[in-house]
């Protein structure tokens, strides 16, 4: 069983104290989850971030068939040149693992020439980004019968709301959904991701300069996790704020009903 704990560590929330327990935990439910569902792979897309290369890594630690993909939008050369060296360590190590790497720039550039001035919205197309995303990692999961694996950490899902309704949103599970940050990094860092993508300031890749999730946010995941977890320190207004705002992504759509 995996101990857990209430507090802030210097790096981490402390809830757990064994990460090989909670990498074999986690492929274990992947597995399980795979194996129930009859399809025929996963399909996972990294960005460059900690977050992907940890979700990347533990399917493929299940032994099952996985497709790995890199899609760059305008991306930054050294978010591109980690996703390409992250899947080139994946594919070197994991004989399952098959990694590919779509250009999307151009057909984002041709969705912004369609719809003419409605493109002036930089947040909507900063969305966009995401949901080509989501629309390749489908595309390559109907043609190999896969399940779209998720990103997402518990700040981002269950927090603050941080993510694309239909795009890095869109998943059909999500391995770490209930992991904080803190905790991913260690993992990462315990599944020997590259330090590069470990020490990398974590962000969406979703804009043409070098804004940080944190600097989006207003607050340091560290606060998040303190608030989330405590209810107290200076992230408590920063996360009221975003989930009151971002309650429509998070719960089911609304229906109704006779």
């Amino acid at each position: 069983m995996l101990k857990l704990t209430n507090g802030l560590g210097d790096k981490s929330m402390n809830r757990i104290s064994d990460y090989l327990e909670l990498k074999l935990n986690i492929v274990e439910w992947l597995t399980t989850y795979f194996d129930e569902s009859g399809m025929g792979c996963f399909v996972v897309g990294v960005s460059g971030g900690i977050d992907s290369a940890v979700v990347s890594t533990l399917a493929a630690e299940t032994g099952k068939q996985v497709y790995v993909l890199n899609m760059p939008i305008h991306q930054k050369a050294e978010q591109v040149e980690l996703s390409a060296a992250h899947i080139e360590w994946l594919e070197d190590k994991y004989p399952n693992v098959t990694g590919m790497k779509f250009n999307l720039t151009g057909v984002f550039e041709t969705f912004k020439d369609t719809i003419g001035k409605i493109n002036e919205t930089n947040h909507s197309l900063a969305n966009t980004r995401s949901r080509l995303r989501m629309v390749t990692l489908y595309q390559i999961a109907g043609r190999y019968g896969g399940l779209v694996v998720g990103t997402g950490n518990k700040v981002e899902d269950y927090g603050v709301g941080f993510y694309t309704k239909y795009g890095d949103g869109g998943v059909d599970l999500a391995p770490i959904a209930d992991l904080y940050k803190t905790e991913v990094w260690e993992l990462g860092k315990f599944l020997g991701v590259d330090e590069r993508i470990v020490q990398a300031p974590p962000t969406d890749g979703l804009w043409d300069d070098k804004r940080t999730d944190e600097d989006q946010l207003g607050a340091t995941y560290e606060q998040l996790e303190e608030a989330m977890e405590t209810g107290t320190g200076p992230g408590v207004e920063v996360l009221e704020r975003f989930n009151k705002m971002n309650q429509h992504k998070m719960q089911p759509i609304p229906t109704f009903t006779l």
